[in-house]
């Protein structure tokens, strides 16, 4: 595995557009940081995200993960055009002439968008940890270190994410095709989710039927994977509650959605390396 990893970042440091864009991605993760200064008044009213619970523990692990999920688009770049790369300056020939096997190949791809995921993880982790210590209202271990799992989930999102432009990546060898791959597969799973509400508009319960068959899509069910948070901060639900709303979301990781990314995860990496190894190089 070190041997692999070795290889592949050999490849990265001496291309500057990943190195550009991991600095993009990862100085955008920091910048949340800049939304606790984010504050105006308007007469006697003072508003300040700060103040506000958005930096509470445990409802950070939330909000930073759902917010720095948002960001994976920049990484995808660099999964996307680190496989293209691999086709445009023949690397990858040169790799299997030198004795890499295609297994091996593809391991060491897979073995990357790990170490970016944990990284980017280990990074959100840290930053949250900071920002809460500074600005959370509640600093015991036992709250601290509630709500966890919301860095496991935003782990294997990223994970299937990355996973999934990697095999567009090695299916049509160009990252700008690749990621318009990826968006025309969004679009459709879009399309069919509105024909589902169509298909099923006159009867019960037409948005758990939608989401029962939705769930098993890869987009949908990484985005399952954190569900939005703001509807969860307590300045919400207090207007809400003020103007006869309410919300009865479950806001909990659920297992059978990070069941289903891992499943879509592996088949992104064994059609990766199905077509790998029956395309003739």
């Amino acid at each position: 595995m070190l041997r692999l990893l070795t290889i592949e970042f050999h490849k990265l440091k001496y291309n500057r557009a990943s190195k550009v864009l991991s600095l993009i991605y990862f100085g955008l993760l920091t910048c949340i940081a800049l939304i606790a200064a984010i504050k105006f008044d308007i007469g006697p009213i003072k508003f300040h995200l700060a103040e506000i619970g958005i930096f509470n523990f445990p409802y950070i692990w939330h909000f930073n993960t759902y917010i720095a999920a948002i960001l994976k688009f920049f990484l995808l770049l660099v999964i996307v055009s680190m496989m293209s790369n691999e086709y445009s300056y023949k690397t990858l020939k040169q790799n299997l002439i030198d004795g890499l096997s295609k297994k091996e190949f593809i391991l060491s791809k897979f073995y990357t968008v790990i170490v970016f995921a944990l990284i980017s993880t280990l990074f959100v982790f840290l930053v949250s940890l900071i920002l809460g210590l500074f600005y959370s209202d509640y600093t015991e271990l036992a709250i601290i270190t509630s709500d966890l799992q919301y860095l496991l989930a935003f782990f294997i999102k990223l994970v299937g994410f990355f996973s999934m432009g990697l095999f567009f990546g090695i299916l049509v060898k160009r990252s700008a095709f690749a990621v318009g791959a990826m968006v025309v597969w969004f679009f459709i799973e879009s399309i069919f989710k509105g024909y589902l509400f169509w298909t099923f508009k006159d009867s019960e319960n037409t948005t758990e039927k939608v989401d029962g068959v939705m769930q098993f899509l890869p987009f949908e069910a990484m985005a399952n994977l954190i569900k939005e948070p703001f509807s969860r901060l307590g300045a919400v639900r207090s207007v809400a509650s003020q103007i006869g709303e309410t919300f009865s979301k479950s806001y909990a990781v659920d297992f059978s959605t990070v069941v289903i990314v891992s499943v879509w995860t592996f088949i992104f990496i064994y059609l990766s390396f199905t077509l790998l190894k029956k395309r003739d190089l």
